[in-house]
């Protein structure tokens, strides 16, 4: 039976909070209109600090945390969607960094489903056991990603890190993943990148799809047809998890979605049935950090002295792709 405890967490909020307010000074926006759409009131930019070194910043963080030296751990997943390099791998960056001499490493993109995914597979070679001590760590850079002249999507996102230490556990976990394979429409950033090879053609499918600046060079949104997606694709997941793990919503603690939007979360676990009391939610700081949104809320939540041995915790998301998925474990 896999199961897995969390031994210690870290994050990396950067330096450059900016506010709704500070937003209003060059975009058609304000406060009350961002917070009442959204619940975001700021978010964190990284001016200087490339996405890897904030996943080392935050792996370094979780291990401390843990009382695990760096050469203890086994392996290092990395979750990404914004990585600077196509290669080498972040994870072996952050193995580097932060002297995990003796760990594997691999690094995975299912967007904002990321660190269920991350975990879902640590889990699995958990249970295989070759490895005893795993680090899951999710960062995203995503402030370059964005269009600022796109006022729905730019107000959205912000940067952050975030990682955890596990280890098995002889208490359950249960996991569900899904996706909906989209056509770009829904959510998508495309690769920008000029080559000068005299054999490879320009693709005119893609061409005609990436057929504005904007388009070629920042993320895209469908807005509306995500959240459609994200509040079925959510009480999915937990439905299925649970029926899974043989529970009911009124067995579990704590739930953590993905801080993607205040009104899919609340719309999501409306749908559920569940206390919104059960909830736990800091996307009114951190805005939308993909994948590093859930072990963010962790670190919060461990920080607080929240994070209870025996706690039934729920963790669920949802991701371009486009991919979903949720985690049932008990503390």
């Amino acid at each position: 039976m896999r199961g897995i405890k969390i031994l210690g967490t870290g994050v990396y909020t950067p330096e450059t909070k900016v506010t709704n307010d500070d937003l209003s000074q060059f975009m058609d926006t304000n406060n009350e209109w961002i917070e009442s759409r959204t619940g975001i009131r700021s978010r964190n930019y990284s001016a200087s600090v490339p996405n890897h070194e904030m996943a080392a910043m935050a792996a370094k963080a979780a291990a401390e945390d843990a009382g695990v030296a760096p050469e203890e751990l086994d392996l290092i997943i990395a979750s990404t969607c914004s990585p600077e390099f196509f290669y080498p791998c972040m994870s072996g960056l952050v193995q580097n960094i932060i002297g995990a001499v003796n760990a594997a490493v691999m690094d995975i993109n299912t967007a904002c489903t990321g660190f269920i995914s991350a975990v879902d597979i640590a889990s699995r070679y958990l249970e295989d056991g070759d490895y005893k001590k795993i680090l899951v760590v999710a960062s995203e850079r995503l402030s370059p990603h964005v269009d600022f002249e796109d006022r729905s999507a730019s107000i959205l996102f912000g940067d952050g890190a975030a990682a955890a230490v596990i280890e098995k556990s002889h208490k359950p976990m249960y996991s569900y993943l899904s996706a909906k394979g989209d056509p770009f429409e829904a959510l998508y950033c495309y690769v920008n990148k000029e080559h000068n090879c005299p054999y490879t053609k320009e693709n005119e499918a893609l061409n005609a799809i990436m057929d504005t600046e904007a388009k070629k060079n920042y993320l895209q949104m469908d807005g509306k047809g995500v959240y459609k997606f994200a509040v079925d694709a959510m009480a999915t997941a937990v439905t299925k998890t649970l029926a899974k793990a043989g529970l009911t919503t009124d067995d579990i603690d704590l739930v953590i979605p993905h801080q993607a939007n205040i009104r899919i979360i609340q719309s999501a676990t409306k749908a559920l049935g569940i206390n919104p009391e059960k909830v736990y939610v800091n996307i009114y700081e951190h805005a939308n950090t993909s994948s590093a949104c859930i072990p963010t809320c962790l670190d919060d939540l461990k920080k607080e002295g929240r994070l209870k041995e025996g706690m039934k915790i729920c963790l669920v998301g949802f991701g371009a792709g486009l991919t979903s998925g949720a985690i049932v474990f008990e503390q």
